[in-house]
Order: C-alpha cells, then sequence, then structure tokens
C-alpha cells in the first residue's frame, strides 16, 4: 500500500498537525513562501513519487491567496508523482453554488475544474455551505459534519438553560434541525430575505417561543454578522434571556464582532476551521474519521 503523508499548508498548520496525528502520520517537508511583491513560492523537500499526500489548507481571508497555495502545492506535488487529496476544512467561494443574479458566473464550479487541473483527486471539506455545490465537482469530493461535535462542546461548556435551537434562514434549516436532534432541545426556524444588490439581511418570524430562555443561533458561516445580528436582535426583542451564536466557519469580516455585540450576542463558539479567537471547537477528529474510511 502506498504510503501517506499529510501536509499543512499556511491557512492550516496547527489543524493540518493535528490531524496527521490523529491518524498517525508523518508530516511532509515543504516550504510555502511569499515574496514582498504578493507572488507565491511553493518548494517540497522530500520525496513524494507514488505517495498519498494530504494537503491540508482552508480557503479563509486571504482566500484567493491561501486558494492559489492549495492549487501551487497540489500542482507541484502531482507533478513529482503523488495522489493529492485535498483536505479544505473551510472551502472558499462555495456560496457562489449558482447563478444569482443575470451575468454572474458560478465560481465554485470554477474552483472545482481548477483544483482537478491543478492535480487534486479527491476533496474533503467541512460543512459545505450548501449540497448542491458537490454536484459542481468532477472528482470525489465529500463533506463531513462538524455539528455533532458542535453540540456536543456546546453541552458541555456553555451548558445554557432551558435551550431553543433557531435556524435564520431555510437554507440552514436542515443542519439546524440536526443540531436540535443532537442536543435534544426544541428547534425553530425564522424567515431570513437579503437583498442580493446591497446584501442587507432583514430577518421576520411569528410569535417565538423564547421569553426567558438561551437561545442558540446555529449557521454554518458568519462572515459580516447581518443574518446573526438580524436573528439575535429577534429574539432578544421577544424576552429571550441570553443570544448565542453557534457556527462553523468564523470569518468575522470586518466589523462584524461589533455588530453581533451590539445585538446581545455575547457567547460566540465556533469550530477551528478557520483559526481565530472563537475557534474553540477541534474538527480535526472529524476529519480524520472520514479520511480512515478512504484509506480502508
Amino acid at each position: 500500500m502506498a504510503e501517506t503523508v499529510v501536509l499543512p499548508g499556511p491557512a492550516s498548520e496547527d489543524l493540518g498537525r493535528s490531524v496527521a496525528d490523529k491518524l498517525g502520520l508523518p508530516l511532509l517537508g515543504a516550504e510555502f513562501r511569499i515574496f514582498p511583491d504578493g507572488e507565491s513560492k511553493f518548494t517540497l523537500s522530500d520525496k513524494v513519487s507514488g505517495k498519498n499526500v494530504l494537503l491540508v489548507q482552508s480557503t479563509h481571508h486571504p482566500a484567493d491567496q491561501h486558494l492559489f497555495q492549495l492549487l501551487l502545492a497540489s500542482h507541484q506535488l502531482s507533478e513529482e508523482g503523488a495522489k493529492v487529496t485535498a483536505v479544505v476544512p473551510y472551502l472558499a467561494y462555495a456560496r457562489q453554488d449558482k447563478q444569482f443574479l443575470p451575468g454572474e458566473g458560478v465560481t465554485l464550479g470554477f474552483v472545482a475544474h481548477l483544483m482537478r487541473s491543478a492535480g487534486v483527486r479527491r476533496v474533503v471539506t467541512v460543512d459545505i455551505h450548501s449540497a448542491e455545490g458537490l454536484a459542481l465537482f468532477s472528482f470525489p469530493i465529500n463533506s463531513v459534519s462538524a455539528i455533532p461535535s458542535l453540540a456536543e462542546y456546546v453541552k458541555e461548556q456553555v451548558a445554557p438553560r432551558d435551550p431553543v435551537v433557531i435556524a435564520p434562514d431555510f437554507g440552514g434549516s436542515k443542519r439546524t434541525e440536526a443540531f436540535a436532534a443532537l442536543y435534544g432541545a426544541p428547534f425553530l426556524r425564522l424567515a431570513k430575505t437579503r437583498d442580493r444588490v446591497s446584501g442587507e439581511v432583514t430577518v421576520a418570524g411569528s410569535r417565538l417561543e423564547v421569553e426567558g430562555k438561551d437561545v442558540l443561533i446555529i449557521d454554518d458561516i458568519i462572515s459580516t454578522g447581518g443574518t446573526v445580528r438580524a436573528a439575535a436582535e429577534t429574539v432578544m426583542n421577544q424576552g429571550a434571556k441570553r443570544a448565542i451564536a453557534v457556527c462553523v466557519h468564523g470569518l468575522f469580516v470586518g466589523s462584524a464582532i461589533d455588530i453581533l455585540e451590539k445585538a446581545s450576542v455575547k457567547t460566540i463558539i465556533c469550530t477551528n476551521t478557520v483559526p481565530g479567537v472563537f475557534s474553540q471547537v477541534d474538527v480535526s477528529e472529524a476529519i480524520a474519521s472520514h479520511l480512515r474510511t478512504i484509506e480502508e
């Protein structure tokens, strides 16, 4: 059987090392470098011919740079004779999986094309934004769920009292409903609308049974904070005791943290698919468990 090694990319060094440790696999010797003018360079220091390489690289901000590093490394690895599995805990452009306005490109499909052209044989990601995006890949791709890990962490470390689980929109309701079932808490769904031009988010909902309760707002991504802000304001205005934001991928673009704090969101919990101060939940075991099934 071919030897398998792990290459943690610059965007996921700690997570990549943790995955390697969970699987009992060695790390690959290589160097990523960024020149003063912004150009990237990748250099291998180990032989990889005939090996399986797990390239662990999230594509969070700066998304294009991290994506290019992934493509650059994958191309060189495949040129040297390796079989590359790209482990992309946070997959950028996954929200651009369809044409929302006339003239828009389906960018996720282009990303899939680039990955295949760069020699990626398989992709493993965590909680892709929509399962529909998986169909844009012409080679194997799997989305691992971090929801069980998040539910376990919230139950043990946060221990909200009499919680209610809220989905801020229809798109994430299946994910949120799964969280509620694992947690053993009631599930409610809000109706979100987003202006496709301005990006402004509004949330509507009938009278909710949240008075005096801790409300867990579950989403796959917190980017600008607009969706969670609108949901938090809705439940707090209806008498909720506390609003707790729980997400897989915490991007927190611009003033997102301030926006959430002003909306009375006092607790934020994310996974380490994107490293950051709120990335308390480790997804390395969930990723490793899936990779073991591939190996088997």
